[in-house]
């Protein structure tokens, strides 16, 4: 079952000849086709292109290439639907977009394919990422394999689905207020977002430009690790990204935490958790303690508004990078008797119900006479929050939180109430607006049903590599990222 291998079992196979892309690659395929009516992680799949990308794999491994050379010869991956390949949908789970075929490769993609990676196909997503349960999708909602009336989370939820479900070797996301890290809980893989500017975000169709990050969704630590190698470094054609060197990620796994030392923030310890998670993570706790960690409590004493500035900073955001969306130069366009109709029409059409939502609260935060209220408070409190991580990491190496408040949710249990879905992003959104690095690891499963919960691990920026190396530790140690859903 090639499908089931993570990047680095798939990658010494392919390395000795026991397996080659081509039957990797077909595995996939064949498991996409047998599942995914029932997951619906994917919104388009190209096969012959795929294919074609494995046999040339295949031959560049048999001319004597290694994945010392190129890393990820030979690998299927998949891309959320917010990320440009050439020649490929580029459709943000939008009506806006149903169309479009993107015209370029965004960088991260470039270095994929300088990698050797095999691209599967686009993974279903909430429409321009805004969601955290994948319903927004204008083509419908991804679910869950672990059960099918649950979601997978969001907004990337359809590549997270795609990787619990074996489709493929790994996946990317992106990551605006814990849009990878969520999904991963809810599923049971890894989900890794990287400091801001550690990845580049040309090709990212932008939802709020200051928060969005590219990162990868993984079945274990050592493959985020290897994806991170292949995506990570500066790119001149973002203003955003870092000059600085990239180390080796895979390096990093030690399996040693001993002094490593572990916060706990006491504003996390919120009303409303979850026991089942509450108990997870503090058994979890208790395990790197055993494996050596030192576990201190910390205060991060403007967490309490953290949501809310999140949702002025990311809608305002939101509001101007959708402006684009007009009918003028791409996308859908609906004619009406004069160009304010057009717009009205079009817009009306093309975007969905939480989009439209999250662009009238933008608007209005930006607006004359509320900017200061609203948008200019909200960063100012960014600020202190960023101020607070930054305090906090002189006293700790890296943060340990749940990753959502409870497990998947059922579909349509929150659509009606914004805010309650809005919440199930509280322990994640703090990363974000800091710029600091996260990811989330699986720590355990409720009892019935079955259903994984994360762990997340925060940490400083450009922080990679301790955070990696305690994720590592606790997950080789551990066996819940070894579980498989029964599709």
């Amino acid at each position: 079952m090639l499908n089931r291998l993570t990047i680095s079992q798939l990658t010494a196979k392919l390395a000795t000849g026991e397996a080659s892309s081509a039957e990797a690659t077909r595995a996939c395929l064949d498991r996409i086709a047998q599942v995914d009516s029932r997951i619906r992680a994917f919104l388009s799949i190209d096969e012959s292109n795929a294919c074609r990308e494995a046999v040339h794999a295949d031959e560049l491994l048999r001319a004597g290439q290694t994945h010392a050379d190129f890393p990820l010869l030979g690998v299927p991956l998949t891309v959320k639907d917010v990320i440009a390949v050439a020649g490929q949908s580029l459709t943000c789970g939008s009506k806006m977009l149903e169309n479009y075929r993107s015209p370029y490769d965004a960088t991260v993609i470039e270095k994929l394919r300088d990698a050797g990676a095999v691209i599967l196909g686009r993974a279903n997503m909430d429409e321009f990422a805004m969601g955290s349960s994948t319903e927004n999708s204008a083509f419908g909602p991804s679910f869950n394999p672990w059960d099918v009336s649950r979601t997978p989370g969001g907004s990337s939820g359809g590549s997270a689905a795609a990787v619990a479900a074996d489709c493929c070797a790994a996946a990317l996301g992106s990551d605006t207020g814990g849009s990878i890290r969520q999904p991963a809980s809810f599923v049971g893989c890894v989900g890794f977002k990287p400091s801001y500017g550690r990845v580049s975000r040309r090709g990212l169709v932008a939802f709020a430009s200051s928060l969005d990050q590219i990162g990868p969704l993984t079945k274990d630590v050592r493959d985020a690790a290897l994806l991170m190698n292949a995506i990570c470094g500066w790119d001149p054609r973002d203003s955003t990204s870092i000059q600085m060197p990239i180390p080796d990620f895979g390096a990093a796994l030690s399996g040693d935490v001993k002094g490593v030392r572990l916060g706990i923030p006491k504003e996390y310890a919120i009303g409303g958790l979850d026991p089942e998670v509450d108990a997870a993570v503090k058994r979890a706790l208790k395990h790197l303690e055993q494996l050596g960690a030192h576990i201190i409590e910390i205060s991060l004493p403007h967490t309490e508004f953290a949501i809310a500035a999140y949702y002025i900073i990311a809608n305002a955001e939101a509001s101007a990078n959708l402006a684009r969306f007009d009918g003028m130069r791409y996308g859908l366009r609906i004619d009406g008797s004069d160009p304010a109709e057009m717009y009205c029409k079009t817009r009306g059409a093309g975007f969905g119900a939480e989009v439209k939502r999250r662009i009238i609260l933008g608007t209005y935060v930006l607006s004359s006479g509320y900017y200061d209220a609203y948008y200019l408070r909200a960063q100012k409190v960014r600020t202190l929050i960023r101020q607070d991580f930054l305090k906090a990491f002189e006293e700790v190496d890296a943060i340990v939180t749940p990753t959502s408040p409870g497990p998947a949710f059922k579909i349509g249990e929150k659509t009606s109430d914004p805010l309650q879905m809005y919440l199930s992003d509280i322990f994640t959104i703090s990363c974000n607006l800091a710029g600091i690095c996260g990811v989330s690891v699986p720590c355990g499963f409720t009892a019935d049903p079955k259903l994984p919960i994360g762990l997340q691990l925060l940490g400083k920026s450009l922080g990679e590599e301790t955070l990696l190396r305690v994720a590592h530790a606790y997950e080789q140690t551990t066996l819940w990222h070894r579980e498989r859903p029964n599709l």
